[in-house]
């Protein structure tokens, strides 16, 4: 445990337990998660700790470049990225704070988008007034490859997005990781909301018009809270040709219910409730009640063996009202089985390569 003044800090200790095995899956050195985590005593230390780690990779980055080593410097601002990106997970009670380090986190992984293998495009998507920005990223030598495009979790965003981009992009699959509203860059102007069929029309209207895409073929995947946002989606969007599952609630409210602070706190202030009774409310307009059955597609929804915030029962239960699903308990697992990513994370993206790659009438 974490102590902070002689007494167990129930906050980082909730970060730690549920969460852990996440950030090294998604880009942190191993070192760094122990020494950052180590040394912090309260959850008001935490932003401030993760952005000192960042901006150290975030100097290697420039250092690199300076030398003339572009591809180095893709790393370090990834890894610094992830760190920042880390650092305003959840961190809602100091808004001031948390946004100056996802600022970092914006910067830094754009600054490392021109030089990764492949490399990465900043884009723009107009939706209800304001902007919808991704992370399009197109693999090497293939013309106009089909397109999985990646809804983001109630604490995820784009810049967490490198190692899911990497297995499907090396299996010939263009990667399209948007913050939606309530997540990443959008969540200043757009609250969290229940219909997200709403801003994937806008994504795949935005598709329609790339001539380096194939718009016929567009996949979805979505973790956390993006499990559900993923397969409502497909259920109203026909261009939707499959969709992954990882993780995700069929009715949030009844994960919410039994959520941490953490997680209540960070979805009320998304969600823009100015209570957790409000905020519950909300969680409740979040459910694939009636919508599971529409989705046309195949579906693959992936669920932890041990996952503790979101149980496998809710995966369970799409799959039996979805039409063309299939259901993967990882061994294991806990929340997204990261501690055990391995053991998904490149079948889920065989899964798609071969939907994606099969004719459709």
């Amino acid at each position: 445990m974490v102590r902070a003044g002689g007494a167990t800090d129930a906050r980082i200790a909730t970060a730690l337990a549920h969460w852990a095995p996440r950030f090294v899956a998604n880009g942190v050195p191993l070192g760094d998660f122990h020494a950052v985590s180590d040394a912090i005593r309260s959850w008001d230390e935490w932003c401030g700790a993760w952005s000192q780690r960042g901006a150290a990779h975030e100097a290697l980055g420039g250092d690199a470049l300076a030398q003339g080593c572009a591809l180095s410097a893709g790393e370090h601002y990834t890894r610094a990225a992830a760190c920042y990106h880390f650092a305003k997970f959840l961190f809602v009670h100091r808004p001031d704070e948390m946004r100056a380090a996802h600022e970092k986190a914006v910067a830094c992984r754009n600054a490392a988008l021109p030089h990764l293998r492949p490399p990465g495009e900043r884009v723009a998507i107009a939706f209800e007034g304001a902007a919808l920005y991704g992370n399009l990223r197109r693999p090497a030598g293939v013309s106009r490859p089909p397109v999985v495009v990646m809804c983001m979790g109630l604490d995820s965003a784009k810049e967490e997005m490198h190692a899911y981009e990497t297995d499907f992009l090396a299996r010939g699959m263009a990667t399209l990781a948007f913050d939606g509203p309530g997540q990443g860059e959008a969540e200043y102007a757009l609250p969290l909301r229940a219909d997200y069929e709403a801003p994937v029309k806008a994504v795949c209207d935005w598709l329609a018009a790339r001539p380096d895409i194939d718009a016929d073929r567009i996949g979805l995947w979505g973790v956390s809270l993006g499990g559900y946002y993923a397969p409502r989606a497909a259920a109203f969007e026909s261009r939707v040709r499959a969709c992954v599952s990882l993780s995700g609630p069929y009715r949030w409210v009844d994960a919410f219910d039994a959520a941490n602070e953490l997680t209540r706190e960070a979805f009320r202030a998304r969600s823009r409730a100015g209570s957790m009774a409000e905020a519950r409310e909300k969680a409740a307009a979040l459910t694939l009640e009636g919508a599971a059955a529409q989705i046309r597609c195949p579906l693959l929804v992936v669920a932890g063996e041990r996952d503790t915030l979101i149980p496998r029962s809710h995966a369970e239960r799409i799959v039996r009202e979805a039409k063309h699903a299939e259901l993967m308990i990882v061994a294991g697992g806990n929340h997204v089985a990261n501690n055990v990513w391995y053991r998904y994370r490149p079948q889920s993206a065989d899964w798609m390569a071969r939907q994606l790659n099969r004719r459709h009438a």
